[in-house]
């Protein structure tokens, strides 16, 4: 078994959404002064390596806490053609964004989730109409070029109430 890791480092001033607010990760106490080590961090739900839920990009969609965490795991695949896109099977693309003919693809397959490289941004249009149909992505993660046709899929989400989607701890296992 192998693990690749496909989540972003997060740091205080990392690359953020052009005009969110920046990343602030600030030492709270010190074990000198304290007793202990703490930090503070101060980030939106969609910074670093995340995940997105319908209410992001929709009024009424379904929220974080409705899932289950098996919902973020399972069984994917690397996008090479639009065959590889199947119903119940997470797809992540590697070499290339999501266009418009990719996204109905994706709306009439109905993968299990996406996920999209760092090395692309989701065009907001496409990112809202794929959450409109309920489908659940995965954004910035990292290492996509280290995973073979197919893998095992984790990106679990921190348990946030009425929450529009997380950062996450992504990974894949290789079997």
């Amino acid at each position: 078994m192998k693990i690749v890791d496909l989540t972003l480092k997060m740091y205080s001033g990392m690359p953020v959404f052009p005009g969110d607010p920046e990343v602030v990760i600030e030492q709270q106490q010190t074990f000198e002064k304290d007793g202990w080590n703490m930090k503070r961090v101060n980030i939106n739900l969609h910074d670093g390596t995340h995940l997105n839920v319908p209410i992001h990009g929709t009024k009424e969609g379904r929220i974080l806490d409705s899932y289950s965490i098996e919902d973020f795991i399972g069984k994917c695949t690397i996008y090479k053609k639009a065959e590889d896109i199947q119903n119940g099977i997470g797809i992540i693309f590697s070499d290339q964004n999501i266009n418009l003919d990719i996204a109905k693809i994706i709306i009439k397959n109905k993968p299990k989730f996406v996920g999209l490289s760092s090395k692309f941004e989701f065009d907001v249009d496409i990112e809202k109409l794929l959450l409109e149909k309920g489908i659940i992505s995965f954004e910035r993660l990292s290492n996509t070029n280290k995973l073979p046709s197919e893998f095992t899929f984790y990106g679990v989400p921190l348990k946030i109430k009425d929450g529009d989607g997380s950062p996450v701890r992504a990974f894949a296992i290789i079997e």
